[in-house]
């Protein structure tokens, strides 16, 4: 598989606590958001940043009550749109994991620990919490029919990537900060299809994805997109797995799998500039 080598950690992360942060990408979760945050086990995070997409309910109001650090889209932008705003405004805060939990409860906020573990010891550069691994999903309340989606894609997913997950199309993820920071996330689409365009970024360039099992709940106030919006997202994710393809084979090149950040290196001194920059 084509791709640049994988950098190593800028931390060694056995030897330093590294700053946890935790995004919750929200439209309308004023039902959820309390029960969600609740359920962390804040003595493993150091931040949570909510973001609000536009929401016509009270989850902005209820994140301010709760003291929570947030950002306020000026209207709905979209599920990708929210990601960006998310990892853009962890990496600023100073991240080394940035953790995304949906505010919506549906996936387990407990299990954090368990999803930064990888991480944490240096396996992993990206996380995701699968709900194929364990139990079965449908059990749990899952569609008949998104299910078989979700293999049907996820199969195709790991014969073009040259992978061996169990899913793709998770909502809970974490990732080592220079994993974000390496990809073009401005270049992504605004719409769910950007869970699988970051996907594809980070395979591009190597990154090493691992899988943690999670439960998940299904229940009315749990956000879930509908049929037609899973037809929609599937068909883009078709058109993404071509794109790359072509891109993978020399055939066509997408600006948008290559790194920014790997087309330079720092020249001598500059990276006592860089460092304090960070601060």
């Amino acid at each position: 598989m084509e791709g640049t080598k994988y950098q190593p950690l800028n931390k060694v992360m056995s030897n330093t606590k590294p700053k946890v942060v935790v995004v919750m990408p929200a439209y309308n979760a004023a039902e959820t958001l309390r029960m969600t945050y609740a359920e962390l086990p804040h003595d493993s995070v150091d931040l949570v940043i909510v973001v609000d997409d536009g929401s016509s309910d009270e989850t902005a109001a209820i994140a301010r009550e709760m003291g929570l650090e947030l950002f306020v889209h000026n209207r709905n932008y979209g599920y990708g749109a929210n990601q960006k705003t998310c990892y853009r405004e962890a990496l600023r805060a100073g991240a080394d994991i940035v953790v995304m939990v949906h505010p919506d409860y549906q996936y387990d906020p407990t299990l954090l620990p368990e999803i930064i573990r990888p991480i944490q010891e240096c396996k992993a550069d990206v996380v995701l919490g699968s709900r194929l691994l364990g139990g079965h999903p449908v059990a749990q309340g899952m569609p008949w029919w998104k299910y078989a989606a979700n293999r049907f894609l996820t199969q195709l997913e790991n014969a073009i990537f040259g992978l061996r997950l169990a899913e793709y199309h998770t909502g809970y993820r974490a990732f080592r900060r220079e994993a974000l920071d390496q990809v073009n996330l401005d270049m992504n689409s605004d719409n769910f299809i950007f869970d699988q365009e970051i996907i594809a970024q980070f395979v591009n360039l190597n990154m090493r994805i691992a899988e943690v099992p999670v439960p998940t709940r299904y229940f009315p106030e749990a956000s879930s997109a509908s049929f037609a919006q899973s037809s929609v997202y599937g068909l883009s994710i078709l058109w993404l797995l071509f794109r790359y393809e072509m891109h993978r084979l020399g055939l066509v090149r997408q600006r948008s799998f290559e790194s920014l950040r790997r087309r330079y290196t720092a020249g001598p001194g500059t990276e006592g500039l860089l460092a304090e920059g960070k601060k």
